[in-house]
């Protein structure tokens, strides 16, 4: 199952604090220009992003994820945060 690659891929590349991968695919089956591959949102939280702008954040996790962006992933949405910010939105 793609969700549990992109899990397996981003647990290895960023040992991230929080990792929720949430799969949209069934919402847009079908679509247009879709070409097989999945929709997926993904919130990770790790020590990597911190000092980071949000198109580096978004670069790694991309690189993380490699040949899986040309064919399994055809939308991903990234919320990429740092601890600290992860913290300040709980307070």
């Amino acid at each position: 199952m793609t969700s549990e690659l992109i899990k397996k891929q981003l647990n290895d590349a960023f040992k991230p604090e929080i990792l929720e991968i949430i799969d949209n695919s069934t919402a847009h089956a079908g679509h247009a220009g879709a070409s097989g591959g999945g929709h997926y949102h993904v919130t990770i939280v790790a020590e990597v992003f911190e000092g980071r702008s949000l198109v580096q954040r978004h670069q790694l996790v991309y690189n993380a994820l490699g040949d899986m962006m040309k064919q399994q992933i055809h939308a991903l949405g990234i919320n990429a945060l740092s601890p600290s910010e992860e913290t300040k939105g709980r307070l």
